[in-house]
């Protein structure tokens, strides 16, 4: 707006406000005054009164008239300013200041209000300590302390600190204490809030907090408000899509393979290992990868007969394979080819493992352990060899160490051991003499094994899973009372304070590490549970006939179940995904093809790796799965629940019997 625009939107909203006060005095009836109410008005009409006006009433009150007038004048020009003040709006004196050119008029109205405030807090105090010397004192205190809280909720109603005093980075601070909700009920106060609770840096916070884009920066997205809503969405419809088992399923398979031998996954990784000697990697986030294929090393493939890849492990940078000659071979996942790292063992590889979260890997042949870590280079180096008493059994990598240096769990006959590569010789955990260690999982600070109980401590309670803190090495709780072996724990995946295991007693059971008590048990599987995994709401079981089950863990109920030939060996899930391996006891079936010498064996003895991916479009035909849209008259109808058809009977009036 132009200067001389500006001058005359000022002459002419003068000129209205003038002709409003005139024609209010005359309709207005005149005024009487009342002894004790002049000064009584109400709090928001004296927030936002003009200083200056009060200064000129005070003025005229106080000091004599300087042009000669009589005393019937200044009388009359008292009461005609005391009616102007009354009859004339709140808005007005802010009009006012607005018009003199003042761009902020609160702010001086605000400090006057406060120290008005002080002031009468003072005269009220001072009141009040000489009432306190009457006799009703108790009375008193009472009304002082309703002063003081009247006087608190005055405060609080002030115009918000953080537009006028508080730096915006300052403010900006205290709200990322705030959830979604409080951050939308402020966004409603005032256009400064609005803009404090929009800020893109808040809400791409609470989405990395919540689990979403945890690798992204904050100029990765326009705004992260929309972003973070959009993956509550898609959260939403995974967590449907997992009850009602929709989405899409496919089965890894290499015919030339033979029988499989070992699986692993992480992430959108699966690694298997078969009899022919041959390891596959599957990339499920981009099928046309060209590491699917890793090569063996010299040794392995110059043999013949070619050994077995008994063991593999996979995580996000690297994946590694054991073969039954003690070689171990380690490829990139993003290059794949050619073994990045490769050594010899003396004997027969029993455990393999590799750390989640780092390039790690660690080996037991009979009671030799062997650690080797990749370093910031790529370049690969041994960290210890360590020899036990006894053949290990059982061996994994504590996760979350990152850069520090890694700690190994491992377990041998009766005792649990833990190798720190910067010590000689590994710290005894747990040793009981007649209670074998069967199955042991351990979380970035606490260590779990499950203990059998035999001979003559049959009697004492039955099976029991031990858990150990990692910072101290003292026992944190002891569950559980079984008479079956346990055979899985899943600690690491589980929530805080919550325990999933399986025992051959058939059953699922989730436990309160903080209380001591079970908090599910679920009948789940004939021939005893092999691999299970539970997050917040849901647990996923294998068992030793093939099942696969899905449950919810509030309600303890069923919510689907697959099956397949071969017993579940391998369980492993993330939001959207979820991977099931069933691995064939027997790795050289005989009579499976005409003639025993036969290069492939039959599919039903080669056993079966299950993609499952519940984030698919739900309306999209070709991402139904299989069984829902099965005619009876597939050759592998065989692999599916004959019971999850009811529903497909019902719709179609048809049954496999006609």
């Amino acid at each position: 707006m132009a200067e001389g625009e500006l001058d005359a939107f000022r002459k002419r909203w003068k000129q209205e406000l003038t002709s409003k006060q005139e024609e209010q005095r005359c309709v207005s009836p005149p005024s009487c005054d009342f002894p004790g109410r002049s000064g009584q008005k109400d709090f928001k009409n004296r927030y936002f009164e003009d200083p200056k006006q009060n200064d000129c009433k005070a003025s005229s009150l106080s000091k004599p008239e300087e042009d000669g007038g009589s005393e019937g004048g200044r009388a009359g020009g008292r009461r005609k300013a005391a009616a102007e003040s009354e009859d004339q709006p709140e808005y007005v004196s802010i009009a006012r200041s607005l018009l003199d050119g003042r761009t902020s008029p609160l702010l001086d109205r605000i400090q006057e209000e406060r120290t008005r405030r002080k002031r009468e807090y003072r005269n009220t105090d001072n009141v009040c300590s000489t009432s306190l010397q009457q006799p009703q004192r108790k009375l008193k205190k009472n009304e002082e302390l309703l002063d003081q809280l009247i006087q608190d909720l005055n405060e609080v109603n002030d115009i918000p600190f953080f537009d006028i005093e508080l730096p915006y980075e300052l403010a900006l601070k205290i709200f990322q204490y705030l959830d979604c909700t409080e951050l939308g009920r402020c966004a409603q106060v005032s256009r400064a809030w609005r803009v404090l609770a929009e800020d893109g840096v808040l809400w791409f916070k609470m989405c990395t907090r919540e689990g979403y884009h945890q690798d992204a920066s904050v100029s990765d997205s326009p705004c992260w408000k929309s972003t973070l809503r959009d993956c509550r969405n898609s959260a939403k419809t995974v967590c449907s899509n997992w009850k009602n088992r929709v989405g899409s399923i496919s089965q890894l398979q290499y015919e030339l393979g033979k029988v499989l031998c070992d699986v692993s996954s992480c992430d959108n990784f699966v690694l298997a290992g078969y009899t022919s000697g041959d390891v596959r990697l599957w990339d499920t986030l981009h099928w046309d990868s060209t590491a699917s294929y890793l090569k063996a090393n010299s040794l392995s493939v110059n043999s013949d007969p070619r050994p077995y890849a008994s063991h593999v492990q996979v995580n996000r940078t690297v994946a590694a394979a054991a073969y039954e000659d003690g070689c171990v071979d380690v490829w990139s996942t993003e290059t794949g080819g050619e073994p990045i790292h490769h050594y010899q063992s003396p004997g027969r590889i029993q455990v393999l493992t590799l750390s989640p979260d780092s390039p790690v890997l660690a080996s037991a042949a009979g009671p030799d352990i062997r650690l080797d870590r990749a370093d910031d280079r790529g370049y690969w180096r041994t960290l210890c060899h360590s020899q036990l008493p006894k053949t290990v059994e059982n061996l994994l990598l504590v996760p979350g160490r990152g850069e520090l240096c890694p700690l190994a769990a491992l377990t041998a006959g009766e005792s649990v051991y833990l190798l720190d590569p910067r010590e000689e010789e590994p710290h005894t955990l747990h040793s009981v003499y007649g209670h074998p260690v069967t199955c042991l999982d351990a979380s970035d600070s606490q260590v779990a094994l499950g203990v059998k109980s035999t001979g003559w401590a049959m009697h004492d309670g039955g099976n029991k899973i031990h858990v150990y803190s990692l910072q101290t090495g003292k026992p944190v709780a002891c569950v559980g009372s079984s008479p079956g072996d346990f055979t899985c724990i899943n600690l690491r995946d589980s929530p805080p304070h919550l325990l999933a295991c399986g025992n051959k007693d058939r059953r699922v059971r989730v436990f309160d590490l903080r209380a001591g008590s079970s908090v599910a048990s679920l009948y789940a599987h004939h021939l005893g549970v092999t691999a299970v995994q539970a997050d917040d709401w849901k647990i996923v079981s294998g068992g030793g006939e093939g099942l696969v089950c899905v449950w919810e863990m509030r309600m303890g109920a069923k919510l689907w179940e697959m099956h397949n030939r071969h017993p579940v060996r391998h369980v492993r899930f993330n939001t959207s995904t979820l991977v099931t391996a069933n691995i064939p006891d027997d790795k050289s079936p005989r009579g499976a093809c005409i003639t025993d010498d036969d290069l492939t064996a039959h599919r039903r003895h080669r056993g079966v790796i299950c993609h499952y991916d519940f984030s698919e479009d739900a309306l999209s035909q070709d991402h139904i799965l299989p069984i829902c849209r099965s005619d009876y008259t597939e050759s592998y109808g065989y692999n599916y629940n004959i019971g999850l058809a009811m529903p497909y009977d019902r719709l179609s009036g048809s049954h496999p019997s006609h």
